[in-house]
């Protein structure tokens, strides 16, 4: 079984990974992040409290963050394996997880982390496009669609997020590296710590993922 939580700071290729490991391996892609815009979207409750934080670059907080992701790691299609993104994104959340997992018969098996230089996240960020259905990403530069705008899956009309910006990137990135980078000491210490540097090509990052995920099948 696969339980992997996909880590990396924003503009590392965890979006096309991601696409990538659950067309391949048929897992239920969690994103906080989709679920939290989705909610926003349709004026929920939830959404409501949680879209002036994400969109000034800020984290929700943990309290709304773990109920959602506890609820929705409990659902059925998850019981056979899972892709978590974006969560946890703190070391309490992370606690949080390593409680409740074993609990809903959920546990974490695998962290993925990608990284490349801030520089290079800096360009890719100006340059993402997302599909708002199927949550695939590309860029305007690197990584075009087969036609301009439209996404290659799902023919979905991209879009260029709000906080795709470079004021809420910096805030973003900070957050990333102030509270989000230290979970990597505490995945090493579980034993479930895997690095994959994303300067090395989208194919070979791929295929190197695919090839641990083989293994521990």
């Amino acid at each position: 079984m696969l339980n992997i939580i996909l880590m990396g700071p924003p503009g590392a290729g965890k979006g096309t990974q991601a696409v990538r490991i659950i067309d391949e391996f048929h897992l239920p892609h969690i994103s906080t992040g989709d679920i939290f815009r989705e909610n926003i979207s349709k004026g929920t409750e939830l959404g409501l409290k949680a879209k002036a934080i994400i969109e000034r670059g800020d984290l929700v907080p943990d309290d709304l963050t773990i109920d959602l992701v506890k609820s929705r790691l409990s659902q059925e299609d998850c019981a056979n394996g899972y892709l978590l993104d974006g969560f946890p994104r703190t070391i309490a959340q992370a606690e949080a997880l390593k409680k409740m997992g074993p609990e809903i018969g959920r546990a974490v098996n695998l962290v993925v982390d990608i990284t490349v230089p801030d520089e290079v996240l800096v360009q890719r960020i100006a340059g993402r496009r997302v599909c708002p259905k199927c949550g695939a990403s590309y860029n305007v530069v690197s990584m075009k669609p087969a036609v301009e705008g439209i996404c290659d899956r799902c023919g979905s009309a991209l879009i260029q997020r709000k906080d795709d910006n470079p004021e809420s990137f910096k805030i973003r990135l900070d957050n990333y590296y102030a509270q989000t980078a230290p979970l990597v000491d505490f995945y090493k210490a579980e034993g479930l710590y895997h690095h994959f540097d994303g300067m090395e090509g989208l194919e070979k990052v791929s295929a190197q993922i695919a090839d641990l995920l083989k293994k521990t099948l």
